[in-house]
């Protein structure tokens, strides 16, 4: 998900219409909303070569949309990640992001609420292509005593099963956004776990964000201004990373207590003040906008462990980076071969680094 409260480029809707065919007990009246919804997506998506040929586009979408195709190449040659005919089309009929996405969690756990689908497995979230019926679902979770988070989603995968368009508001913002979140879409199709999602956007953000410094100090320089802020993205990554995870063991030690559950939401809800003021403090620190908006919309667990989702783990991927020499390819690959094992992958590679802190230093 990416929201202006923190920038997480990515949501999977993995392949809706041919989950139809093998749900019986799943939510048969979502499963029909998101495959109608992707496949309007999909059927009203143009070639690329077409939308440049459009009046409606000014010259600077037109050079992002320009820019995909260098993208696509850098990710497949350069880092390793899966050859597809993704983003060779463009949406161009709406500007908003298109999915919104709504997750949950126990208010007196660090926990989230999941939802089994066939092919994908355990679903941290669900996709609306309907505000409305997002808004439902949330009111729905709400009355079952959740906490609740409804977002919008910069950018969507199929993990490979359909070609995934370039969407208007990607070609509409910021050329660093649209090559970090094409690269991290393009690491769902190369390697997802069923699952494990704080495995899966973990590693899509760690390639996402170095890709992007990587693709942008090769084609514009080292000293350009989308080179520069792409560095600053990783280094802001790295000063949130220390302060989110305090935060989150805070939280976790009080939840394991045993005093009653309306003290854990009274006790809470002073972990929640005191972390924002930490927070008040730390963004002076901050070189981009990709976390100044934390907790502005309120706080809540499952609020944080959408954030933790993408963000918790970015020391221990960044520690296997370099262990693996800086290189995104043999990363990929290193995990590619723990993921051939069940269980735990986050675990088994903190074994292997014995990772601490957060790293401190790119190039």
């Amino acid at each position: 998900m990416k929201s202006k409260a923190f920038k997480n480029p990515g949501i999977l809707i993995a392949a809706t219409l041919i989950l139809i065919l093998f749900c019986s007990g799943c939510r048969m009246a979502y499963i029909f909303h998101v495959a109608a919804g992707q496949f309007r997506l999909l059927n009203d998506s143009i070639p690329v070569e077409d939308a440049l040929k459009k009046d409606s586009l000014g010259y600077e979408q037109k050079e992002r949309l320009r820019l995909v195709i260098g993208i696509k190449e850098f990710g497949e040659k350069e880092l390793g990640l899966k050859k597809t005919e993704n983003y060779e089309t463009v949406y161009l009929e709406s500007s908003k992001r298109p999915i919104y996405v709504v997750s949950a969690s126990p208010r007196d756990r660090l926990a989230r609420i999941t939802w089994w689908f066939p092919v994908v497995g355990d679903m941290p979230y669900l996709g609306f292509f309907d505000l409305d019926k997002a808004k439902a679902e949330k009111g729905d979770l709400i009355k079952k005593d959740l906490d609740v988070i409804l977002g919008m989603a910069e950018a969507y995968s199929t993990l490979g099963w359909f070609k995934d368009p370039v969407t208007l508001n990607l070609v509409e913002g910021s050329t660093v956004d649209l090559v970090e979140t094409i690269l991290h879409e393009m690491t769902h199709t190369t390697l997802y776990v069923k699952g494990q999602g704080e495995f899966n956007e973990g590693l899509a953000v760690l390639v996402g964000k170095v890709g992007a410094y990587l693709f942008l100090d090769r084609t514009y320089g080292p000293s350009h201004s989308f080179t520069v802020e792409a560095k600053k993205s990783i280094e802001d990554e790295r000063i949130f990373c220390p302060f989110l995870n305090p935060l989150l063991k805070r939280l976790e030690r009080l939840y394991d207590s045993q005093i009653s559950y309306q003290e854990k939401l009274v006790q809470r809800e002073k972990i929640f003040a005191a972390s924002m003021e930490d927070f008040s403090r730390l963004k002076g620190k901050l070189q981009t906008d990709r976390f100044t908006r934390f907790g502005r919309g309120g706080m809540n667990n499952a609020y944080l462990m959408s954030v933790g989702l993408y963000h918790r783990n970015f020391h221990l991927f960044e520690s296997v980076l370099k262990k693996k020499g800086n290189s995104i390819r043999d990363t990929v690959a290193f995990f590619k071969g723990l993921s051939e094992k069940e269980g735990d992958i986050l675990g088994r590679a903190r074994k292997w680094v014995n990772a601490g802190n957060c790293s401190r230093d790119i190039n």
